[in-house]
């Protein structure tokens, strides 16, 4: 399906559209650099509208029994699945994700996650109750709930919070992304057509130093959930704080990528360097540290190059592009200054870095997947999250000192092992300070808690740990 050639949209509040701001915000295709829609810039008066809207929403849909709420939930599901091509050319235009990726993953794991939260609720026998003692112990709605999420997986990252909250029976003011808006308004489309009632989810545009402070800042907010920067997150968290609302927080990430002795290297560094560049290595969970034994540094730096040569850079319309621009042109040039921090700071380049950028083409936000070995723990490249596909090969001495190497981060989102003994690989995992590890390229699930330690952000989504995030809970004493 075509990407749009312009588009021009507005916040939903009430179930109604608002398309009256005179000051916009242009939504730019970074592939070609043109201009794709425009959204309004929002204001504290806008956010104000919403929540008004989401505190009139609340006292219906929070009694609402639970089976019809889930049955919403389904239909959006299936809402998104019939509208799966449109989303995809939607993301890719906005943001430059390839569109076999967007068709694969931007588009359809919304459709998985959602899907998945209504069969817990509906066939799951998921309880909102249960009886301890002489407790009854009640899961409520905590109430009206902020989300501000970022343009990596737009769409992902918006249901993953939007969905389990009204599941939950709370309503919703959601701030997407101000680089990738228009798969918010595609999602308003879903919801009503499933059934969501008008001011259970109010969408506000803007930009997240008016529209987000506004939402952290609201007194009739009574959580907020925040996916973005650490930078942002502790914003978020500083002005949440004077109402004293819930925060949930889904950050950065420099995940540690530990390849033991006796593991595969061939299937380790080919799936590791998969996975440092999906979505660009716009990723929070992106493995961007291979950690391997010292005496195997140069053998992997080799395969790591060869895997990173087939990364097809180019059009992200067309099949067979494996990396697409970076999401912006400021994005570009901060993945840019980050490689050159990597040559000055004495990293070796494998492959790519910032001397291949004159073989990219010569329009659009684009940069070189790169390689860099024999890097230090303390260099900014092993430290900083780039947010680009960049990989950097980090040589241990031993297990101990991997394990010191893979904790030497203010992050702790991801990461993987890869070994020979499952056992072993598992048993390293657990001394990982960190909220998921794959061992051996396991396989994500969408139903298992995903979120962080340290800096990495605190609280939990996906499955009923995600839905429980949204709720409050009450004992009755009987």
């Amino acid at each position: 399906m075509a990407a749009p050639v312009t588009v021009r949209t507005g916040h939903v509040i009430g179930g109604r559209v608002i398309d009256e701001a005179t000051d916009r915000i242009d939504v730019v295709n970074p592939a070609t650099e043109e201009v794709i829609g425009s959204v309004p810039a929002g204001t504290a008066a806008d956010v104000d509208a919403a929540v008004t809207a989401a505190v009139a929403a609340f006292g219906t849909w929070s009694v609402t029994p639970p089976a019809e709420r889930a049955a919403v939930v389904r239909r959006i599901s299936e809402g998104l699945a019939a509208r799966r091509g449109e989303v995809a050319a939607t993301i890719t235009a906005e943001m430059g994700s390839p569109i076999a990726f967007s068709t694969r993953v931007q588009a359809s794991l919304p459709v998985a996650t959602s899907g998945g939260l209504a069969g817990l609720l509906l066939d799951g026998g998921y309880s909102f109750s249960e009886e301890i003692g002489n407790s009854l112990v009640l899961r409520e709605p905590v109430g009206v709930v902020g989300c501000i999420t970022p343009w990596n997986y737009p769409l992902h990252q918006i249901v993953n919070k939007v969905v389990p909250a009204i599941a939950a029976g709370c309503t919703v003011v959601l701030k997407p992304s101000e680089v990738a808006p228009l798969n918010a308004n595609l999602l308003m489309e879903v919801l009503a057509a499933a059934g969501v009632p008008t001011g259970v989810v109010n969408l506000v545009h803007g930009l997240g130093p008016v529209v987000g402070e506004a939402i952290a800042a609201h007194p009739g907010v009574d959580m907020v959930s925040f996916t973005g920067s650490t930078r942002a997150g502790r914003r978020v968290s500083a002005v949440a704080a004077e109402t004293v609302k819930r925060v949930a927080l889904e950050l950065g990430g420099k995940s540690a990528n530990v390849v033991l002795d006796d593991a595969d290297l061939t299937k380790a560094v080919k799936v590791g360097v998969a996975n440092a560049f999906i979505n660009g290595g716009q990723t929070c969970t992106a493995w961007t540290r291979m950690l391997v034994p010292a005496n195997r540094h140069d053998e992997v730096a080799e395969l790591a190059a060869a895997a990173a040569a087939k990364y097809t850079v180019g059009d992200p319309t067309e099949e067979s592009t494996r990396i697409g621009p970076m999401s912006s042109a400021a994005q570009q040039e901060r993945v840019m200054g980050y490689l050159r921090t990597g040559v000055e700071e004495g990293a070796d380049v494998a492959f790519g870095g910032p001397d291949a950028a004159g073989a990219l083409p010569g329009r659009g936000a684009y940069v070189p997947p790169t390689v860099f070995a024999g890097v230090r723990p303390d260099m900014t490249i092993a430290q900083e999250e780039i947010f680009g596909p960049a990989l950097s090969i980090l040589p241990y001495a031993d297990e101990e000192e991997a394990v010191a190497i893979a904790n030497s981060t203010i992050y702790g989102l991801a990461g993987a092992v890869f070994a020979a003994d499952t056992d072993r690989a598992v048993a390293f995992a657990r001394r990982m300070r960190t909220g998921q590890v794959d061992v051996n390229g396991g396989a994500f699930n969408p139903m298992a808690p995903f979120g962080g330690y340290k800096q990495s952000g605190n609280g939990r989504e996906l499955g009923r740990f995600g839905l429980e995030e949204f709720t409050e809970l009450k004992s009755i004493q009987r």
